[in-house]
């Protein structure tokens, strides 16, 4: 049966080192997506005919076992009528009718074992078009973050981005000037105060020495007048 050999195929076939090796994952993915799911369909329609083929061939095992038992009566009846050679013609028929229910049991029997075999086949198809649509979910949010990455770095490279990112750099830097100038205006009236300071010390020096040449002067006149 061509089935099996193409199930098989299917089955061992490894999803993650072919998706790895892929150029296009996704796209290769979705080819094995469709084989998996045409190799299902042909398991199972292939299944039900087996499972069909199976019931006729149990039923006509049946129909044998009772041909065997009406040969069986004949040739007793024969036997008791000392019919001799009826009884050996009807011996010879059940013997007919028992090597055709061997050969049908041999029959069923390989036939069951096939029955086995694709079910567990589609079973185990099953589970790989789990794992394979598991890795398509995956593949997708991988997609997904791949295009809002690109989204994103497309709208930091726009003009108007750009432009807003400028016009932000130009406020900064009349913020940085104003900043500048209110520091030299604090460094300035510093100076100036210090400046100020100096010189209201150098007139309070010139005012004690003239205060106290004036003192003296004073002093001596009265030394003087005495």
């Amino acid at each position: 049966m061509g089935i099996f050999n193409r199930v098989s195929d299917v089955i061992q076939s490894n999803i993650v080192a072919m998706l790895d090796k892929a150029e296009d994952p996704e796209k290769l993915l979705n080819l094995m997506l469709n084989d998996m799911q045409d190799a299902l369909n042909e398991c199972r329609t292939t299944a039900a005919a087996l499972l069909c083929e199976e019931k006729i061939i149990t039923r006509q095992i049946e129909n044998k076992e009772g041909e065997l038992a009406h040969w069986q009566l004949k040739a007793e009846l024969a036997v008791e009528k000392s019919r001799d050679n009826l009884a050996k013609s009807a011996l010879l028929e059940k013997q007919r009718v028992s090597e055709s229910i061997a050969s049908k049991q041999a029959q069923l029997k390989t036939l069951q074992e096939s029955i086995l075999k694709i079910k567990a086949d589609c079973e185990r198809l099953q589970q790989k078009m789990v794992q394979a649509k598991s890795k398509q979910t995956q593949l997708m949010q991988r997609h997904n973050i791949v295009i809002a990455r690109k989204r994103i770095s497309t709208q930091l490279q726009s003009d108007k981005v750009a432009h807003a990112l400028s016009r932000f750099e130009q406020i900064e830097q009349r913020v940085e000037g104003i900043e500048s100038q209110i520091e030299a205006y604090d460094l300035t009236d510093t100076a100036r105060t210090t400046a100020v300071q100096i010189e209201l010390l150098v007139k309070n020096e010139k005012v004690d020495a003239e205060l106290a040449s004036l003192k003296a002067s004073l002093k001596t006149n009265l030394q003087k007048t005495a």
